[in-house]
């Protein structure tokens, strides 16, 4: 394809046109699919050459042949110290011919997800836009749940989803992983308890509130309730979390807006788009690639700076009138959804707190703006 191993991907200067979006340097691309069929090519004859050395002719054959295996340069490596592996070297004796691979089908338990009894219950939802709300249990078996009734509303009504809030999912329990996973337009989905990794994958429209059960004793500025990679390429919609959230929050979102109360290392990530909101600190290389959206992160003991990834971004004072109002709206629509006491200190307090949020805009993108208003004067 071209690459030259620059190291540069996430500057958006790739010398050869790969990992850009800048046109003048896209310009430069020569790859094509040719060349990675013709490296695909190479990869195959190298793996036969070494297949032929050890004496394989299909790579099933080399299913569970370990005594191939070179093992004393890993037991010699100071990280293994310790660390048996006769179990999983064990030489099976098995009649000749017997497989090693594929003895049995996984089971994928599709066919149990809680989704299809959402999907049989919310038919006025789906097919008349009538406003309706579901009660469910919820537990970490129950993994991306929103994905198949998001599949059902987009093969009705498109991109464009249902009208906002038509239907109303409310869950309680530990919801597993990738909850509200391409959840579309007309959802919204509350949990009563906390998720794990991957909330919000893909989110293309809907509305996610996480929030701690009413009768919990635990302060949710002070505990994570979600886990790592939140709003993963999120595209659209909104996502609420009362807690904290684990690292690469928000990381390649690029359209849905969000407010959490902290979060750990590495948050906005890549991102592209969209806006984030942090009541609280963050960990260590935020914003590190950030080439568009913006962030606004409540900097109350003045350390976000020193950990922040402050290469290519601004790190500026909210004093814009449009920037105060979105930031208020979202942290209002936060205490609406979620009785945040800490979205609620802050509002109670506005003019104190304001001074110290800090909004990041990246320069990529001021830039863009830039260009984006010069454009549409020349159009008046």
């Amino acid at each position: 394809s071209g690459c030259i191993m620059m190291r540069v991907c996430h500057l958006n200067t790739c010398p050869v046109g790969i990992a850009t979006q800048n046109p003048e340097l896209r310009k430069k691309f020569k790859g094509k699919p040719e060349h990675v069929v013709n490296y695909m090519y190479f990869v195959a004859q190298e793996l036969r050459e070494i297949m032929a050395q050890l004496g394989f002719k299909t790579i099933n054959e080399m299913v569970g042949q370990v005594q191939k295996l070179d093992r004393k340069k890993a037991i010699d490596h100071y990280k293994a110290a310790g660390i048996d592996l006769t179990p999983i070297l064990h030489q099976v004796d098995v009649p000749k011919g017997t497989k090693f691979y594929n003895t049995e089908k996984q089971k994928h338990d599709i066919d149990k997800s809680i989704e299809f009894d959402i999907i049989a219950k919310a038919n006025p939802s789906l097919f008349r836009k009538e406003k309706l709300t579901l009660d469910y249990p919820i537990c970490n078996t129950d993994r991306a749940v929103g994905a198949i009734i998001s599949n059902e509303i987009s093969k009705t009504y498109g991109a464009e989803g249902l009208p906002i809030n038509t239907l109303r999912l409310n869950f309680t329990g530990s919801a597993g992983q990738s909850f509200g996973a391409f959840a579309t337009r007309g959802l919204t989905m509350i949990v009563n308890g906390n998720t794990n990794d991957y909330l919000g994958k893909g989110l293309s429209g809907a509305k996610l509130v996480i929030k701690v059960p009413e009768k919990s004793t635990i302060v949710p500025e002070d505990n994570v309730i979600t886990g790592n990679v939140t709003l993963y390429g999120a595209t659209a919609g909104r996502a609420y979390i009362n807690g904290k959230a684990g690292e690469r929050f928000c990381v390649r979102n690029s359209g849905a807006k969000a407010v959490v109360e902290g979060i750990g290392d590495h948050g906005c990530e890549y991102m592209t788009g969209g806006v984030a909101v942090i009541l609280g600190e963050v960990g260590r290389n935020f914003g590190a690639g950030m080439s568009g959206g913006i962030a606004f992160v409540l900097d109350s003991n003045k350390t976000f700076k020193k950990r922040c990834s402050t290469e290519g971004l601004n790190l500026l004072e909210v004093t814009e009138n449009n920037d105060i109002k979105q930031l208020k709206d979202l942290i209002e629509s936060h205490y609406n959804s979620t009785s945040s006491p800490l979205a609620q200190r802050i509002l109670e307090n506005w003019e104190s707190y304001l001074p110290k949020f800090v909004k990041v805009l990246p320069e990529e993108y001021r830039q863009a703006l830039i260009r984006l208003e010069e454009e549409n004067l020349q159009t008046i």
